[in-house]
């Protein structure tokens, strides 16, 4: 483990650990539900991801991580069917009935055993594997190398959703998680 390796396990333990944090006081039946409140006018949603699409997001970002690195993915892949549900720029929908999201065990079961593995694996690269230029053409300007990337999606992605969640508690009338 290098210095650098450790930094950025470092960083994703403490990002996993606020998530479970974060998770405090949800009840899976409000896992996929966007907050509303009563106006004058009538019942208002507010238009913000809730927790089940964030953590679920989340949740494909290991294996880039691994396939990144030139590691074997397929014990931190989400299931196929999450690609289209949780991919960058997918609509995060209330989930009204229970019918469109997987349960919260079986997202945050996923998110959390992919980044362990993750985090595990990640303290085992070389500083000359995460000192290459980030294969990634149209994303080097933003993540120059392997290693600024791998910190991203060990830190900066997920804490940067993790302040959503945060949001979303409070909009739903959980307190503050920390």
């Amino acid at each position: 483990m290098t210095a650098f390796s450790e930094c950025l396990a470092s960083a994703g333990r403490f990002g996993r650990g606020y998530a479970k944090i974060l998770l405090a006081g949800i009840e899976p039946g409000r896992f996929a539900r966007k907050p509303r409140f009563e106006t004058s006018a009538g019942v208002k949603v507010v238009d913000t991801n809730h927790p089940a699409f964030i953590f679920g997001h989340l949740s494909l970002y290991p294996a880039r991580l691994f396939t990144l690195l030139g590691a074997d993915a397929k014990s931190v892949e989400a299931p196929a069917a999450w690609g289209d549900l949780f991919k960058a720029g997918a609509a995060c929908r209330d989930d009204v009935d229970g019918t469109i999201y997987p349960a919260m065990e079986a997202i945050t079961t996923r998110f959390f055993s992919a980044y362990e593995a993750a985090v595990e694996h990640v303290k085992s690269v070389p500083d000359d594997v995460l000192a290459r230029v980030n294969p990634n053409e149209q994303a080097r300007d933003r993540f120059p190398t392997i290693g600024v990337l791998v910190n991203f999606y060990l830190n900066g992605h997920v804490m940067m959703h993790m302040g959503q969640v945060s949001a979303w508690r409070r909009c739903v009338g959980l307190p503050s998680a920390m």
